[in-house]
């Protein structure tokens, strides 16, 4: 009987695992929506280089992927380096999608190959930190 209760809150506290990545990705992206009205605000009253504006999306991305890998995989206790591969990608694609829609121009390059290649190697380093931060 001790067997099947243990068995049985074992898969109690599964969540599935595309429900997981889906609930990382969102996460971040919300993340990266706010922290680019901020920015766009800031824009607005300081005079920042054109140069400047590249790397300080880069930066808003990897701290939207950072915590959407963190929040995604706060249950999980394995597999964080393919997890958070795998957010990183959706959230590079969903994230396409969603400012191409504000922008009105769907542009398919290689700077969207770029995107995603930093998105699933940022989103694989936090997952193994988030999961081996968990197992402590």
């Amino acid at each position: 009987m001790k067997m099947k209760n243990a068995e049985l809150n074992k898969t109690e506290n599964k969540v599935p695992f595309f429900a997981t990545l889906l609930k990382g990705s969102l996460m971040a992206l919300s993340i990266c929506l706010i922290l680019i009205l901020i920015f766009a605000f800031i824009l607005r009253f300081v005079a920042i280089s054109d140069s400047l504006i590249k790397p300080i999306n880069q930066v808003i991305k990897t701290i939207s992927i950072l915590v959407g890998t963190f929040y995604g995989l706060k249950k999980c206790k394995d597999m964080g380096l393919i997890s958070g591969l795998l957010i990183g990608l959706m959230f590079t694609i969903i994230s396409f999608f969603a400012f191409s829609i504000l922008d009105g121009n769907f542009e398919f390059g290689i700077s969207l190959v770029n995107d995603c290649l930093f998105g699933s190697i940022i989103g694989g380093i936090c997952g193994i930190i988030a999961v081996n931060l968990r197992k402590k």
